[in-house]
């Protein structure tokens, strides 16, 4: 394995759910330590912390990471069916740009106000059920021509929408979202995440052949591994996207994301810019400690595979 890594800190975080600044504060310098780890996945909440925003810009780490706004994103969605870039009615196409717009601010507050850099910033192809292919375009051109200071924008591929089924996200199909990349003609890659995947295509073989389709577009950027389940668990109803960690780090998990799906996944993937590894704290993690056991454990999948 060759390209770095970044792990998401907020699913392996108490913290986001019950602020404690002290675990906060030990957790993201310890994930950055684990072998292997070039940065970390934050979350953009509205803002650049659910909790403290000063607090985040005097204490991240001086490592890369990627911006996600897709908690924000879902809950726009749940407020308002029309939101989201992919929308056909210029109102919700409209308002998603806008928040974009606080987005890049945000990202220019990071890069000036902290020790850290924004690597990657992953965009969302809301709305559930009716995004556009030509409406997307249209905004990603609009998205790229703001100041992400140097920051490479990325589609984070969703659980597209199907029909007779209640979706997680319900976003559109990888071949629109490409589609629309061409379309638009502007520097926007792609980002999987094979848990997202597996919600969609309820395969794990089917999310290898996903990701070959994605690498032979050309755009992929990134492959983030989290595991999905099609039955009731520790984390959550059937095909949650709760984060699962690799089977064979939490048998109990029912998790399809195997070591062996961890490889295949790698391969068909070849040579890309990141890798990203999603993996929640365990029901019964409480200490930061605890949480960067888990962590570590998926990790060392990850890499052996690699």
């Amino acid at each position: 394995m060759t390209a770095p890594i970044l792990v998401s800190a907020y699913p392996a975080s108490p913290a986001h759910a019950h602020w404690d600044p002290v675990l906060e504060g030990e957790l993201l310098p310890a994930l950055c330590a684990l072998p292997g780890v070039a940065g970390l996945e934050v979350p953009w909440t509205g803002g650049l912390h659910p909790h403290d925003e000063d607090w985040f810009l005097a204490h991240v780490p001086a490592v890369p990471l990627a911006v996600t706004s897709i908690p924000f994103v879902m809950g726009r969605v749940g407020a308002d069916p029309r939101y989201g870039l992919a929308s056909s009615d210029e109102e919700g196409r409209a308002a998603a740009v806008a928040d974009l717009r606080r987005v890049a601010a945000d990202v220019a507050r990071l890069e000036d106000g902290s020790a850290a850099s924004v690597a990657v910033v992953t965009l969302h192809t809301a709305p559930r059920a009716t995004g556009a292919v030509d409406a997307l375009a249209r905004s990603l051109r609009e998205v790229a021509a703001l100041d992400w200071r140097g920051a490479r924008l990325v589609i984070e591929h969703c659980d597209a929408f199907v029909p007779g089924r209640v979706p997680e996200k319900g976003f559109l199909p990888l071949d629109d979202e490409i589609a629309a990349i061409r379309t638009a003609g502007v520097p926007i890659g792609l980002w999987l995440n094979w848990g997202r995947s597996a919600i969609e295509l309820r395969d794990a073989d089917a999310v290898t052949a996903q990701v070959a389709s994605a690498a032979a577009s050309g755009l992929l950027v990134g492959l983030a591994f989290s595991g999905a389940a099609a039955m009731q668990n520790p984390y959550g109803p059937p095909w949650a996207d709760a984060h699962l960690p690799i089977a064979s780090t939490h048998p109990e998990s029912a998790s399809l994301l195997d070591d062996a799906h961890v490889a295949a996944a790698l391969a068909a993937a070849g040579d890309i810019e990141w890798w990203g590894l999603k993996a929640a704290r365990r029901p019964d993690d409480t200490s930061a400690a605890d949480a960067v056991r888990t962590v570590a454990r998926n990790l060392a999948v990850v890499r052996a595979a690699g």
